[in-house]
């Protein structure tokens, strides 16, 4: 009952911030780029938690016990990749004055490139999505909800319900300001849970340095072993990459920093978020030693899966009745500020890129919005249950292997037209875009059954320099360009 009323009273605050963000708030401009008029200090706060999300709420700590805290090797290299994104692709799309950001690939390649682009785009988001509200619904399923019996699929579609109410209005200019307050949320969540466990050890300020010093967890870098998944330098560069396909080439994250006044607000949003990201990262990992600790001191038996370390302690009772109601908060301000910003992308992606509503006058602009945002809805919460039957050992890590294969096409193709003068068969675009990844899969397949060696994220990488390739190959020089000071043209001999 006391999680019940929690959610309610979550939900009635979102609604009241929502209600007041979207006053006069229902138009075109609004919903996708709110009007230009976001502080871009309020859109870097809330863009923290719509990236943490719940995956990285409840993975990060899991994983230490299998990885040690080597996953601070891709978040180090994760502040790399947000300066690529705020000086490489932030200049070009506040050039283009772009709403959605695949238009780019039409300007620039062709319109079956266009189109390619932004599919991709809907895939990956739509697949991520759905497995970070997976586990989040899982958690809510068997923690909270089992003991009444409702089966997981009810508490899918109410999640998703819940988004769609309050963004289906006025978009990113609600969603700018009630990331903020999820932000503030999983934070103050994610800091209380420490202090409570910190608590149960015993520990003062010296003590926790030493319990996490100390630890045989602690380990950050992997130097000597060139055949682990957890080398630095494959987790350093694949954290570059990362970021710059799932923020720099991810409509959902960069609509948020197409929402500020100008460019150079926008990238000092970059700065801001991207720095963030290493210390939050390092408190849910060090969470995840002192929780091992904690375990060894009172003799739990832990689960099996490293997803289920963290809800296991915050739900049985061994952090008290308090770390309950902040794990609940935490976990539900993940889950809206996550799926909130990617259905509002998906839905500007699928009005700009594929029904042309930028065409259309606002009346009709809006009919056809509103439609394409119910029936994504929808669709979300069919993915929900989908992955539900499939499964997956570690959600964040399934999250980043879907990311190696949905995002390298659009790594290849951004970096195709960015670096060079070329222009490739448009017609063919989508067939070298659907053959790189399958390509990847058998390479990976390959190297570990012939080596032993076994693709960890840089498969992005490999699968963005394939679709380079495939692009490159086919592509020709008797094709010439110019610049017309806002857009580059292509012009045939």
């Amino acid at each position: 009952m006391l999680v019940l009323v929690i959610i309610l009273a979550y939900f009635a605050v979102l609604l009241l911030i929502a209600r007041l963000a979207g006053r006069r708030g229902d138009t075109s401009a609004a919903f996708f780029r709110g009007s230009n008029r976001s502080p871009w200090y309020v859109v870097s706060f809330g863009m923290i938690g719509a990236s943490i999300s719940g995956v990285t709420f409840v993975s990060v700590p899991g994983m230490v016990r299998q990885m040690d805290m080597t996953y601070l090797q891709t978040v180090f290299g994760f502040f790399f990749g947000y300066l690529v994104v705020a000086h490489v692709l932030l200049p070009l799309y506040y050039r283009l004055n772009l709403t959605s950001i695949y238009a780019y690939l039409g300007t620039r390649l062709g319109q079956r490139s266009y189109r390619t682009g932004s599919f991709f785009f809907l895939l990956s988001r739509m697949l991520g999505t759905a497995a970070k509200l997976y586990l989040v619904c899982l958690i809510l399923h068997t923690y909270v909800f089992a003991d009444a019996g409702i089966p997981f699929w009810p508490i899918a579609v109410g999640s998703v319900a819940l988004v769609w109410v309050y963004t289906h209005r006025s978009g990113i200019k609600t969603i700018v300001w009630t990331d903020s307050l999820q932000t503030f949320c999983l934070v103050a969540a994610l800091a209380l849970i420490i202090y409570y466990t910190v608590k149960e050890l015993g520990l003062d300020w010296s003590g926790i340095v030493g319990t996490v010093g100390e630890s045989a967890h602690s380990r950050i870098f992997v130097l000597d072993d060139w055949m682990s998944r957890q080398h630095f330098a494959k987790q350093f560069l694949s954290g570059i990459f990362i970021v710059v396909v799932m923020t720099g080439l991810d409509q959902d994250m960069m609509q948020k920093n197409l929402s500020c006044r100008d460019l150079r607000d926008a990238q000092k949003n970059m700065y801001c978020y991207g720095f963030a990201f290493i210390p939050l990262n390092f408190l849910l990992l060090a969470l995840g030693v002192l929780l091992l600790a904690l375990a060894g001191k009172q003799h739990i038996a832990l689960p099996p899966l490293g997803d289920d370390i963290l809800p296991m302690f915050a739900t049985q009772g061994y952090l008290g009745q308090p770390v309950l109601v902040l794990f609940t908060i935490g976990i539900i301000a993940a889950t809206f500020s996550n799926a909130d910003s990617a259905l509002t992308a998906m839905t500007t992606s699928v009005c700009v890129d594929w029904l042309r509503t930028d065409r259309d006058d606002e009346r009709v602009a809006r009919h056809k919005r509103r439609r394409a945002h119910l029936a994504l809805a929808a669709l979300l919460a069919l993915s929900v249950c989908l992955v539900e039957a499939l499964g997956s050992q570690s959600v964040i890590d399934a999250i980043y292997v879907i990311a190696s294969y949905t995002y390298g096409p659009l790594l290849g193709m951004f970096a195709f037209g960015l670096f060079t003068r070329r222009l490739p068969r448009d017609r063919w675009v989508p067939h070298v875009a659907v053959a790189s990844p399958l390509l990847c899969y058998a390479i990976s397949w390959w190297a570990e059954r012939q080596f032993g060696y076994k693709f960890g994220y840089e498969l992005l990488m490999l699968n963005g320099t394939l679709t380079f390739a495939g692009l490159w190959a086919m592509s020709t020089n008797r094709k010439k360009y110019k610049e017309d000071g806002n857009n580059q043209c292509r012009i045939r001999d």
